[in-house]
């Protein structure tokens, strides 16, 4: 089945790495990492082609490939742990793991118990909605049901709510109101939903533009 995508030019996502949660110093973290000769990486298994398993139940995707590539340059092993997004965004590592390597968008909220040290890429926001619908302009969207991922930069847009706080962030404008939001566990749950038909659970959704690929 294909879909129409349709481009939110004005929330850009920026994504970055986490070293520190809560009152942790990087320091520490990386004397930990190096003692361990291990750094622990949460990361997405479901959310091609920033993370995700092959057929062969093996980690690939983007982010992925720079998390190991981190592990390289301080000459130690990776290790990939998946937990739900909203448990990585809370903070409360507790030691759980390292760093999170995972396309996360600094935020005023998420930057009160992470450190973001390094942005290493940009992408842009989009919406998207099924081929039988009849929005051609993310405005179209006002007054529907929109999903989007829980605790993520995409559904505090959609609540009026997103504050990103980095540099070189572009200025945009809430250019939907909806009429209902619906939280899912991740982008493929909504995009799931999104596939069933025009207004059978959703009448459109918010995410990034690589993962709209899937929907093509």
């Amino acid at each position: 089945m294909t879909f129409t995508r349709r481009a939110l030019a004005a929330a850009t996502a920026m994504t970055l790495v986490a070293f520190t949660s809560g009152t942790s110093l990087a320091g520490e973290a990386l004397n930990r990492i190096m003692d361990t000769n291990t750094l622990k990486v949460t990361t997405n298994a479901n959310w091609a082609p920033q993370s995700f398993l092959n057929d062969d139940n093996e980690m690939e995707g983007f982010d992925v490939y720079v998390a190991r590539e981190i592990a390289k340059r301080l000459g130690i092993e990776v290790e990939f742990v998946t937990p739900s997004w909203d448990i990585i965004t809370a903070g409360n590592w507790n030691g759980r793991w390292d760093m999170s390597v995972g396309s996360m968008t600094p935020t005023k909220a998420r930057s009160q118990v992470q450190s973001f040290p390094a942005i290493y890429y940009y992408t842009p926001a989009s919406a998207a909605v099924h081929q039988d619908s009849d929005a051609v302009s993310v405005s179209e969207l006002s007054g529907k049901t929109v999903g989007a991922t829980t605790s993520s930069v995409f559904e505090l847009y959609l609540q009026y709510d997103l504050i990103i706080d980095a540099e070189g962030v572009p200025t945009f404008d809430y250019q939907i109101e909806p009429g209902e939001i619906r939280s899912y566990k991740d982008s493929t749950a909504v995009m799931d939903d999104l596939r069933l038909g025009n207004g059978t659970r959703l009448d459109g959704m918010i995410g990034s533009l690589s993962a709209k690929a899937m929907l093509s």
